[in-house]
């Protein structure tokens, strides 16, 4: 069994579904995905939380390849008023959805080992086994370099888009607690991805392929589309998602993971087609 987490508002239903089912196409054993949402929409009317029949819809989803599979839908709303709410980093580049990750020691019922936090933007080119089963009892995570902050601020400056959670470890060394005292306490660019590389005591720096942020090659495990830079034919940056199939083809000429978003498509008509039924 893997367990999963993923964060966001409601309109991370696409994303979740993507990721999921990329995962499932290498790897049939079962998955507890967890879905840290809140309600902030005082900060921005968009910041609500994902729905419990979208949350519903993907645990079925995940049920279709391995009954033992589940989505479970977490509230953080309360704790994340205590723990973060108001903070300098609440109004960064990043939704505040971001600093859910934050509060992973703090949520009743999380497991007491791994928990592979994932971004919504990612698309398994692999079984994610081959990250889920590393060796990580004496790091608090595995993490990739970020693409363009290996080169502009550390060299083992890390990506958070894709994080190997030692539960056990992290708790020991009380690095999500330092996390959040710190974006408490001064704005960062960056934000958590800033806060848990600064408060770091020990890390697996993992090899690119990991975390794919840029190119789609042989080895890649995991391809993230994240927002890049392009120079041709002119500098400019792009932000496109996976689930956004036709601006993958034309932006990034990707097609390698047509099958896979092809069968998104399906469930997302499924899904639409379900909810105008109850509506009727």
């Amino acid at each position: 069994m893997i367990n999963l987490l993923f964060c966001g508002n409601s309109y991370v239903f696409d994303g979740v579904m993507t990721c999921l089912l990329s995962i499932e196409k290498y790897y049939k054993g079962e998955i507890t995905a967890y879905i840290y949402t809140m309600d902030v929409s005082h900060l921005n009317p968009k910041f609500t939380p994902i729905a419990d029949d979208q949350v519903a819809f993907i645990d079925k989803m995940l049920k279709d390849t391995n009954p033992n599979s589940r989505a479970i839908k977490v509230d953080v709303t309360e704790l994340y008023k205590k723990e973060i709410g108001g903070s300098p980093n609440e109004g960064s580049y990043c939704t505040p959805y971001t600093l859910l990750r934050l509060l992973a020691d703090k949520v009743e019922g999380m497991p007491e080992d791994k928990l592979l936090y994932l971004d919504i933007d990612l698309m398994f080119n692999d079984n994610v086994l081959k990250l889920y089963d590393l060796d990580i009892s004496d790091y608090e995570y595995a993490a990739a370099q970020d693409h363009y902050g290996k080169k502009l601020i550390r060299r083992d400056y890390i990506n958070a888009g894709v994080l190997l959670f030692n539960m056990k470890k992290m708790r020991e060394t009380n690095l999500l607690q330092k996390a959040r005292d710190m974006i408490n306490a001064k704005y960062m660019l960056f934000s958590d991805q800033s806060a848990i590389y600064n408060c770091t005591t020990k890390k697996l720096l993992l090899p690119q392929y990991y975390n794919d942020q840029k190119w789609l090659t042989k080895k890649t495990i995991i391809r993230h589309f994240s927002k890049t830079l392009k120079c041709w034919p002119y500098p400019r940056t792009v932000n496109i998602k996976p689930w956004r199939v036709s601006d993958v083809h034309k932006v990034f000429n990707c097609y390698h993971f047509d099958d896979v978003l092809y069968e998104y498509i399906y469930y997302k008509k499924l899904y639409e087609k379900t909810k105008d039924q109850k509506l009727g």
